[in-house]
């Protein structure tokens, strides 16, 4: 049990449970916003592919809970490209992450989310119709970004979420999109030998209380309050992003 051990000393443990609580309560009723909250926070105690390990595992917490609506309700094709065009790029943003200076991966994240909340908050969001090539360019960014930040939602969040499709569709859409993503990149990670037990058993640990406030965050959901539940996530995030930049160190 040295592995595990090794995971309840890691650095900042408190703020990570603390933080992955509050991420999967914004999940649940928003549909995205984990790796924006948590990744930003994480960088300060961790190095980036550890970061990407544990948001990659723990959001097999959320799927499990939230998988079971989403199946029934989204477009599964849509998906699929999203998802092909994913397992093509993810090697190229893992690579990149190996070669690039931890800090400045974290100053990328910081920008990522940034720009990120700015857009959605602001109401700057491609609002056209996506055809099969537009989905395949947005999931080959957000594989890219996922790889190398753990970032795996910003693209589909600028370009998916805003789409003329119904609400409840688009965030099943997303939501089956992002666990297959979390399963790509948690499998390049594994081939390139950049996870560890400890990690491993810290997320395990993590996707205790992920999982608890994802069904919370779900059941708190309702369509009616979109509004309010995307303002809150705003300022969720942009506190996460602020305390999470190297400046702060």
């Amino acid at each position: 049990m040295t592995a595990l051990a090794d995971a309840l000393a890691t650095p900042g443990v408190v703020w990570l449970i603390l933080t992955i609580s509050l991420a999967g309560i914004v999940r649940g009723f928003t549909g995205f916003g984990t790796a924006l909250i948590f990744v930003p926070v994480a960088g300060r105690f961790l190095p980036p592919q550890d970061v990407i390990v544990l948001i990659t595992l723990t959001g097999v917490a959320s799927t499990a809970a939230l998988l079971p609506r989403a199946w029934r309700q989204a477009e599964r094709r849509d998906v699929g490209l999203l998802a092909l065009a994913a397992l093509l790029t993810v090697p190229l943003g893992v690579l990149t992450m190996q070669a690039t200076d931890p800090a400045t991966v974290r100053w990328v994240v910081a920008a990522i989310a940034s720009v990120t909340v700015l857009s959605v908050a602001t109401g700057y969001r491609y609002h056209g119709q996506i055809a099969a090539l537009g989905l395949l360019a947005i999931g080959a960014v957000a594989g890219f970004i996922g790889g190398m930040t753990g970032l795996t939602g910003p693209v589909v969040i600028i370009f998916y979420l805003a789409s003329l499709r119904a609400a409840a569709t688009v965030r099943a859409n997303t939501i089956l999109f992002l666990a297959a993503l979390d399963v790509v990149i948690f499998g390049n990670l594994l081939i390139s030998g950049l996870t560890t037990a400890p990690i491993i058993w810290l997320a395990v640990l993590l996707a205790i209380p992920y999982f608890v406030t994802t069904l919370i965050g779900q059941y708190l959901f309702r369509p009616t309050y979109e509004m309010l539940y995307r303002r809150i996530a705003y300022g969720v995030v942009t506190l996460a992003v602020i305390s999470g930049l190297p400046l702060f160190d």
